[in-house]
């Protein structure tokens, strides 16, 4: 019998390597490759032979996919409409932000609705789990509960009695299998075991939630196949010293990707926000220099967010570039537009960017309302009072076009906003009754701004 070789994984993004070694040739990341016995290949690919597969045309009809509502509107809104029958989804989020509660109140609100559901921990005793039912006032749902680690003994009680319409796993990190031989949350161990629950979900039709855990860079602790092999992954979000969590769809096979949903964390448990919009720009100043607000676009949702900058002289020889909630590097690519193009300075000042509320943007749109920010702190001069900005800036400093600007305006002049500057060209069959401001440059916006600045004046 030949001796089976060992391989080398990494932990970051699942990249196989014959032989250890200190960085993943792959990702680049150190100290990420963990050993562990390949895999013989079946004695059918052995012998060359295999069966015939029947092949189907790209033309037919396809029935609409069923879905199990939970209730929680943000949450059916993230998944596309609740669950698919025989799906595996992944959540993932920082130690502490929520996932356990916002999945016990999903398990009870099916389970309250007629739904077989069963939660399974492999981190908590029942005693714990049901203490937090309790202090969510959930004790009267009937799901059933168990504390299991062992891949094979939960495979055994969910195969057992009747079907489970939900079956929460929580985590894929505890687990274990005797299929593998190392230790829980290994490469080995959270890759065969997440497998083994995703086979069961196509098998049964029973919808499978993991839980897991994440990086310190925000990742989803294991390699990066276990996100493949899963139909849906969900990220949970949040600062532990606000009250908010938003749920952010990456990757969903039966609905939009970047999807978002808004939590409001209680002594109750989690609350939905009906009007996201109102929560992250509810407090802010519109008279004080450096902020702006911005029309984006979450999936399919439209969304209004307070894009906050200061620009103060610094007295360390390099002028420090600080932000929160948002692409580090394309604040710098703004910054050297502003400073190539428009003619302004910031080699002698700190710059600070925040978006407001602690979400995290990465549509190019929030180009123009940054820049609008950083320009109205450098002139310490307010933008214009009910205003929203969207566009995208390119190396050039002209603003470009971005998608959706009638979905944009219609939340902006619902929520009372009465004027938008916006990239030229826009405007081509929207209908608004708001004023719309094109511009075709970045100069444009720091002209005014600068023209503001001398009428009352002020000095750059």
């Amino acid at each position: 019998m030949a001796r089976i070789r060992p391989q080398y994984v990494c932990a970051n993004c699942g990249a196989v390597s014959p032989r250890w070694q200190g960085r993943c040739e792959s990702c680049g990341e150190w100290n990420t490759l963990s050993e562990e016995a390949a895999a013989s290949a079946p004695a059918a690919l052995r012998s060359g032979r295999g069966r015939v597969v029947d092949l189907a045309q790209l033309a037919g009809a396809t029935p609409d996919l069923p879905r199990i509502l939970t209730g929680m509107a943000e949450f059916d809104r993230v998944t596309g409409g609740g669950f698919v029958p025989g799906s595996a989804v992944l959540v993932g989020g920082d130690p502490g932000i929520g996932k356990s509660t916002l999945l016990i109140q999903v398990a009870a609100a099916l389970a309250r609705s007629g739904r077989r559901v069963v939660y399974i921990s492999g981190e908590e005793a029942i005693g714990q789990i049901r203490l937090r039912a309790e202090r969510l006032g959930l004790r009267d749902a009937p799901v059933e509960l168990a504390a299991e680690t062992n891949v094979e003994d939960i495979l055994a009680t969910l195969e057992a009695g009747r079907r489970f319409d939900l079956a929460i796993v929580d985590s894929v990190q505890t687990l274990w299998t005797a299929l593998a031989e190392s230790a829980p949350g290994t490469v080995t161990q959270v890759r065969t075991s997440a497998q083994a629950l995703v086979r069961y979900a196509k098998a049964s039709g029973t919808s499978v939630a993991l839980v897991g855990h994440v990086t310190k860079d925000g990742q989803i602790a294991g390699p990066r196949v276990v996100e493949h092999m899963v139909d849906a992954v969900l990220y949970f979000e949040g600062d532990t010293g606000l009250h908010f969590r938003i749920l952010r769809t990456v990757k969903n096979r039966f609905g939009a990707a970047a999807e978002i949903g808004v939590f409001e964390m209680t002594d109750k448990g989690l609350k939905e926000v009906v009007n996201p919009s109102l929560l992250f720009i509810g407090d802010r100043n519109a008279t004080s220099p450096g902020t702006a607000v911005f029309a984006g676009i979450e999936g399919t949702r439209p969304l209004l967010v307070e894009v906050q900058a200061l620009v103060a002289e610094t007295a360390l020889g390099t002028p420090r570039r600080a932000v929160v909630g948002w692409d580090p590097s394309r604040l710098a690519m703004i910054l050297a537009v502003l400073e190539a193009r428009c003619g302004m300075r910031f080699g002698t000042h700190d710059v600070y960017l925040n978006v407001a509320g602690g979400l995290r943007l990465a549509e190019p749109a929030a180009d123009l309302a940054v820049a609008a920010a950083v320009v109205s702190s450098r002139a310490g001069l307010a933008t214009q009072r009910e205003s929203v900005y969207f566009g995208e800036v390119s190396l050039s400093g002209a603003v470009r076009p971005v998608a959706q600007t009638a979905l944009r305006l219609r939340e902006a002049e619902r929520l009372g906003f009465t004027r938008a500057v916006l990239p030229g060209g826009s405007r081509e069959g929207v209908r608004s009754t708001i004023q719309l401001d094109e511009i075709t440059t970045l100069a444009d916006i720091v002209a005014a701004i600068a023209a503001e600045s001398a009428a009352n004046g002020r000095g750059w």
